[in-house]
């Protein structure tokens, strides 16, 4: 690093130690206190500061609600240095790409501009072009505000804010937002999943023009989803508009593990009565083990099942100390008792994961990013749905969903193969039973054990070895059975993927295996 860079990086840090200072933070830090610091210090930490406004894990609600009120728009770039940008880019002038390139910006943000164009094929496109050095800028600033942080340990709210976990979190999403081949990706991988759902659709990627800082896409006409009465003037059934939007966003959820992260109404339209989504720069991905696990704690709520939300945060959280699962409980069980009066019509999603985090924090727990990321999106597209159509409810679309899905997720191959080998493996034990009860028996009678119990031959023993021969004999069936079913599952014909045959098998061995074990139960 030259003199000129580290002078820079020295004058940089005066200016934001000075910007802290004039706001003496060494008396207190309120959320309206950091917004205004982050204001003063320009465009790249307005950015940066919106970035943690997701994170209500690590920064106490009250942050995370101010610095949602940045206002991230910017001093556009001179159309002079866009097509510079462009030229340099493609290494072509300009009017050899794009047939006609408006002067004036769409937006302006601090990490990139959108102006509308259309390609020298024909198609109008918007086009998204990042800054001139913006990953420098904002690397130097991220590493010159951690030295600056310094300082907020010995604040009150040193103690509160783990403020290197959330400066890290800026810095990685920060990264992704500047690389404009995630967000192509992210357009390409929504298009797919939802190229079969019928009313939704999202720009097209022209991906012969896209790199790494230019983004081209189809420009999208169309009328903004908050805006009711013009969509009513339109002819558009907000209620209709309103359930196609929630389903849809449950599908992403539930069935893609990948969702739009901030769905506000910015970033959704209505095209010739489409749902068009927009702005793939921040996407949430769900594995295939935490949808399972999410979908068990959205029924947990719905049906207020405590034991289901507690043992979803057990497992996706991740632990910073020892956890007592017994306040763990009672802080979730607070929780149901609070909402216990509400409908699923009713229910505060928002509020509900708010509370639900709280009690996270109290007992030392965090969510991955991708999880807050979603508790967000569900509380910003609730209140899309306030507006569109208030009867929507999505914890009610959520339900819906799940309960229609119920034989899917239950996954009854695996299920019927894993209880055919877990009764095998009891059965082929309790085989062995009368064996070793002869064998004990036989000791006893010759004097070679010490058993503590004299033999005396009589109906009661008689009865007793029927009653074990009767229900080995049925276990072994029912054995047989659930095993038989393992193996016809693809057999012809099926139901919802599963085998007629198999399914009445593994039934009638669930029966048979009951009655053996369950059949006079209480007799002695």
């Amino acid at each position: 690093m030259g003199n000129g860079s580290l002078n820079e990086n020295r004058k940089r840090l005066v200016e934001i130690l000075d910007v802290i200072r004039r706001h003496d933070i060494l008396k207190g830090l309120s959320p309206e206190k950091l917004c205004a610091i982050i204001e003063d210090l320009g465009p790249t930490f307005i950015k940066l500061g919106q970035i943690p406004s997701m994170r209500s894990d690590i920064l106490p609600k009250e942050y995370c609600e101010s610095l949602k009120k940045l206002r991230g728009d910017v001093a556009p770039m001179p159309y002079g240095q866009v097509m510079e940008i462009i030229e340099k880019v493609y290494a072509k002038p300009v009017d050899e790409v794009f047939s006609d390139f408006d002067r004036e910006a769409l937006g302006s943000a601090s990490i990139a501009q959108v102006h509308s164009a259309v390609l020298k094929t024909g198609q109008r496109v918007v086009v998204k072009v990042q800054r001139e050095g913006i990953h420098e800028v904002m690397s130097r600033d991220i590493m010159l505000l951690k030295q600056a942080c310094k300082l907020l340990k010995y604040t009150p709210v040193g103690d509160l804010v783990d403020f290197t976990q959330v400066l890290n979190e800026m810095w990685i999403v920060a990264q992704e937002e500047m690389n404009f081949q995630t967000e192509a990706a992210n357009l390409e991988k929504f298009h797919k999943l939802n190229e079969k759902a019928a009313f939704i659709s999202s720009p097209k990627l022209y991906r012969d023009y896209t790199t790494t800082r230019i983004l081209v896409m189809e420009r999208v006409e169309g009328m903004a989803i908050d805006d009711v009465q013009g969509l009513v003037d339109a002819g558009c059934d907000c209620n209709e508009l309103g359930s196609r939007l929630a389903g849809n966003y449950v599908k992403q959820i539930i069935h893609d593990g990948f969702f739009h992260a901030d769905p506000h109404p910015g970033n959704i339209r209505i095209r010739d009565g489409n749902i068009v989504w927009l702005d793939m720069g921040m996407m949430g991905s769900l594995s295939d083990g935490e949808r399972k696990i999410i979908g068990k704690a959205l029924m947990g709520v719905a049906r207020g099942d405590i034991r289901a939300c507690v043992d979803a945060v057990m497992a996706l959280g991740e632990f910073h100390g020892a956890v007592d699962k017994r306040m763990l409980y009672r802080g979730v069980e607070e929780i149901f008792d609070k909402y216990a009066s509400a409908g699923l019509g009713s229910m505060d999603l928002a509020k509900v994961f708010d509370d639900i985090t709280r009690v996270m924090r109290e007992n030392n727990i965090s969510m991955p990013a991708s999880l807050t990321m979603l508790a967000r999106g569900l509380a910003t597209i609730e209140g899309v749905l306030a507006d569109l159509s208030p009867d929507i409810n999505v914890l009610s679309v959520v339900k819906a969903r799940l309960s229609g899905r119920f034989f899917e997720d239950m996954d009854l191959k695996d299920m019927i193969k894993r209880d055919a080998i877990a009764i095998y493996d009891s059965v082929n034990k309790s085989l062995e039973i009368p064996a070793l009860l002869a064998d004990m028996m036989r000791a006893g009678i010759k004097g070679e054990a010490g058993i503590g119990v004299e033999h005396h031959p009589g109906t009661d023993m008689a009865r007793l070895l029927r009653e074990i021969a009767l229900k080995l004999s049925i276990s072994a069936v029912a054995s047989a059975l659930i095993i038989a079913a393992g193996l016809l599952w693809q057999a012809e014909p099926k139901l919802g993927g599963i085998s007629w045959y198999s399914a009445i098998c593994f039934i009638a061995g669930i029966c048979a295996f009951a009655a053996a074990f369950f059949k006079k139960n209480g007799r002695r």
